[in-house]
């Protein structure tokens, strides 16, 4: 009769071992303590709830899509449109749209650039020039002039809805930091005076200043 080989019986042998102590688990009365292994269950759903939640965070937020705009299309149909040698639109059409002449404007354009350097025209990462000051203030003046969202300028003057919010704000504040104390000023004796008088020669005596009707010919 054949023997087995050495490595067949060290394999038979350590089965039997195997065996035998799993019956001797089963039949056994005190168990083993498995508290640590219950942690470890605990941990790791506290691991699987944290990036099942990250996972859902991620997938709620919209993709970000980029819109080719043509900056310099933009400006140019802004120039070609108000501000070239023979304008498209008349001085009068102009102060129609921007409640302003032509001159304030580009007095208004002038002091928000020296004020603030975000009017600046300046180069993106891919060597393309970005939005001109002219673009900005012009977004800015017709949202406050007509009170429209902040989507509507885009298809005229070629810039996104988060842009023309930032040069809403910084318009503001350039204005107040270029205009403030000629404009945004309270009146000093002389003012009041002269107010007291044009109220007083058109009928209103001791009317300081009437906010709807300030230039109205009574």
């Amino acid at each position: 009769m054949d023997l087995p080989s050495p490595s067949l019986r060290l394999q038979q042998t350590v089965e039997e071992e195997d065996n035998s102590t799993l019956i001797r688990y089963l039949i056994a009365e005190d168990k083993p303590n498995f508290e640590l292994l219950d942690d470890d269950d605990e941990e790791m759903d506290s691991m699987v709830a944290a990036m099942d939640a990250e996972n859902s965070f991620r997938r709620s937020i919209p993709e970000r899509r980029l819109v080719p705009r043509d900056h310099a299309d933009g400006e140019a149909r802004i120039i070609r449109q108000y501000f070239a040698a023979n304008p498209v639109y008349t001085p009068e059409k102009f102060r129609e749209r921007f409640r302003m002449k032509r001159h304030v404007f580009i007095r208004i354009l002038d002091a928000v650039q020296s004020v603030d350097s975000y009017f600046q025209q300046r180069e993106d990462c891919t060597r393309l020039l970005g939005l001109s000051a002219l673009q900005k203030v012009v977004a800015a003046m017709c949202i406050l002039a007509y009170g429209l969202p902040l989507d509507a300028v885009d298809e005229y003057v070629q810039i996104g809805t988060s842009t023309a919010c930032e040069a809403l704000k910084h318009f503001c504040s350039a204005v107040i930091a270029a205009f403030g104390k000629e404009y945004l000023r309270y009146p000093t004796p002389v003012d009041v005076a002269r107010l007291l008088q044009e109220g007083e020669s058109r009928g209103f005596p001791g009317m300081l200043g009437s906010i709807d009707c300030m230039h109205w010919e009574w």
